[in-house]
């Protein structure tokens, strides 16, 4: 018989429970409670990622079944699924935000050397979003459509492990390109984004903070040619040229020149234009970082189909938010299905696996 710590309690030991308590108390989250503190709530719905439970009742059950063993799992009561329904819609989900952040910077020093697959020695970024499907009559404050509700999540996907350092929980309708405000670039830095982030007064945001930016171009964006460079053929890459902009909006939005590359992909057979603010690296360079912008596709579906979570906990805002789902119509556990209650246990389960399986890894534990 096992008389050791239980492997939940060993996972736990690794996240740093005074960060917690800090974000705890800068939006003063233990303030009047009497039972199921901010930690309780993090530790019950890390077990419930953690064991693919599927609903608040299942939590409760699974919980009580290990009554005795509470205590030392890191609990200082029992979990009722009222309660804990009630702290998924009230409570204040930047707590659990602010906490995933502080796990992040934790995380990325120990994949900063991870091979990407190119030889580029600044951080390289994937921004991409997707659309999680809801059900309309559950979740009537995400109208998405005339007979459909979602939500979309916009990732900032750091390629050097496949972290998330930058999550936006926003309506179905939002435009993928309007997040582009909410991004400060890191300097010297690359950002990988697809054509639907072309906006040019947008991007050169990126050339006066002295980042990189590759993006597809649409076939419609017609852009006169300066001059070319001569290119090796061999590699795919069919051509590569420095463009201006000549249209006086375009021009005022973006002064700067435009570097475009045509790459013809030998798999598909597809004929690819990328364009980016950079002159230095190769053509094939360009080409290779663009195809590294998959590995976000990969974290969606990763997201989406590995987590196992067939249900929210909740469907108020602050509870969706607080939790991720796969990609189907969700059907929620909250006693009341207010626009107040889904924003954090994406934060609070997602981030508690990822962040303990990646220390487990390490050979110093952390």
């Amino acid at each position: 018989m096992n008389a050791g710590r239980t492997v939940f309690s060993q996972l736990i030991e690794f996240l740093p429970h005074q960060e917690f308590q800090k974000c705890v108390a800068r939006y003063a989250g233990d303030r009047y409670l009497k039972n199921l503190s901010c930690w309780d709530q993090y530790l019950a719905m890390a077990f419930a990622q953690l064991t693919y439970r599927e609903s608040l009742r299942d939590i409760e059950a699974c919980l009580r079944s290990v009554g005795g063993k509470l205590y030392h799992m890191g609990f200082r009561g029992n979990v009722a699924r009222s309660t804990l329904a009630d702290a998924n819609e009230s409570r204040d989900w930047r707590i659990y935000a602010d906490f995933a952040q502080v796990l992040i910077a934790i995380a990325r020093p120990l994949h900063a050397r991870d091979p990407i697959g190119i030889d580029l020695d600044q951080s390289l970024y994937a921004l991409d979003s997707t659309t999680i499907d809801l059900c309309l009559s559950l979740f009537p404050w995400a109208k998405f459509r005339k007979h459909k509700a979602a939500v979309k999540m916009h990732t900032l996907l750091d390629l050097h492990g496949s972290i998330p350092t930058f999550i936006r929980i926003t309506d179905g309708k939002m435009h993928d390109v309007n997040i582009l405000d909410e991004i400060l670039p890191e300097a010297g830095a690359f950002y990988v984004m697809d054509r639907g982030y072309i906006d040019f007064e947008r991007l050169y945001v990126f050339t006066l903070c002295s980042a990189f930016f590759v993006v597809r171009t649409k076939e419609n964006i017609l852009l006169p040619r300066r001059h070319s460079r001569p290119v090796d053929k061999s590699t795919g890459v069919l051509s590569d040229h420095t463009l201006v902009l000549m249209s006086i909006n375009s021009a005022k939005a973006y002064p700067d020149a435009l570097r475009r590359v045509s790459y013809h992909d030998a798999v598909t057979d597809k004929r690819l234009k990328f364009l980016t603010n950079n002159f230095v690296l190769p053509a094939f360079t360009i080409a290779q970082i663009y195809k590294c912008r998959w590995q976000v596709e990969l974290f969606f579906k990763w997201i989406k189909q590995h987590l196992r979570i067939k249900a929210f906990y909740g469907t108020s805002e602050n509870a969706v938010n607080v939790r991720f789902s796969r990609k189907r119509p969700f059907y929620g556990h909250f006693k009341h299905p207010t626009p107040k209650a889904i924003c954090s246990i994406s934060a609070t389960s997602w981030f508690c696996s990822t962040f303990s399986r990646t220390a487990v890894a390490t050979d110093n534990g952390y």
